[in-house]
């Protein structure tokens, strides 16, 4: 390891953590009380941007990371960036998601790209134009983001476990999609779980990628758990490698815990002793 590296800094994930309790504020407090400094989310869109802004403010928390709205969930969207015909709703989507990380000034929105819409056979064709959108909306968002001191960011999400739809779906393409929208301020996510299911190859690809990443997240393989539960990812490796690539981003627990959330936080207060 680097001499200069840095401990990494933890984010936890609150659509995922402390679901003991009901709402998103209350996660927050949890949260702090554990020792979390910032929090990230999938979709806080049911609740009062003002009582989650208070929260956040009370507590000292930062909140890191939300997604773009998901679209109509039941009729099994998933995000909309790369979905043809739902551009305009892709927009708006992004106005709102834009709007709540200003209340809460968080800085990065993931800009979910979505499923192959059911009757399209995510053939050559299908992936041409599905690209193509996902291209000009994440140029569209690029400038918007840019307005505001905002990244979006692109996650593959894997499509042998988690979703057999999701159209981006490795760390190589995101690469090439990344290199054709070419801004500054669209990024890499990368979330290991999704990344060792797909390529494994793990130290390769954080080291090729390290430079276009904005963001990373955690869970163990294959039950999706605590990093320390019983799977096929070395976590401490991991932390090691991204503290002496240079990574200062945020590393987002999200995970299911075994059981409760504070009891399966022990690696994670370990590695702050450790880091003290």
């Amino acid at each position: 390891m680097s001499s200069s590296s840095a401990a990494l800094r933890f984010c936890a994930n609150i659509s995922w953590l402390f679901t003991e309790l009901p709402d998103f504020p209350q996660r927050m407090h949890a949260a702090a009380a554990a020792g979390f400094r910032a929090v990230e989310a999938a979709w806080l869109y049911d609740a009062d941007p003002l009582e989650l802004r208070r929260a956040k403010d009370d507590l000292g928390l930062e909140v890191v990371l939300i997604n773009t709205p998901p679209g109509d969930v039941k009729a099994g969207e998933l995000g909309l960036a790369a979905v043809p015909g739902r551009e305009g709703d892709f927009k708006r989507g992004l106005d709102q998601a834009i709007e709540y990380a200003r209340a809460l000034d968080c800085k990065r929105i993931h800009l979910m790209a979505g499923r192959v819409p059911a009757g399209m056979d995510g053939g050559p064709a299908v992936v041409r134009e599905m690209e193509a959108v996902f291209v000009r909306n994440l140029n569209y968002a690029a400038e918007l983001l840019s307005k505001e001191g905002m990244t979006g960011l692109i996650e593959p999400i894997n499509t042998r476990v988690t979703d057999a739809r999701y159209f981006l779906s490795s760390p190589h393409y995101a690469a090439t999609i990344l290199g054709k929208v070419a801004k500054d301020n669209i990024k890499l996510q990368m979330d290991v779980f999704h990344w060792q299911i797909m390529d494994g190859n793990l130290t390769q690809n954080m080291q090729r990628y390290l430079p276009l990443l904005g963001h990373v997240q955690v869970a163990q393989v294959p039950g999706r758990n605590e990093p320390d539960s019983e799977g096929e990812i070395n976590y401490d490796y991991i932390f090691s490698m991204l503290e002496a690539l240079g990574y200062r981003g945020y590393v987002g627990c999200e995970y299911k815990p075994l059981g409760s959330t504070q009891e399966g936080l022990g690696w994670l207060k370990d590695y702050w002793t450790r880091r003290k």
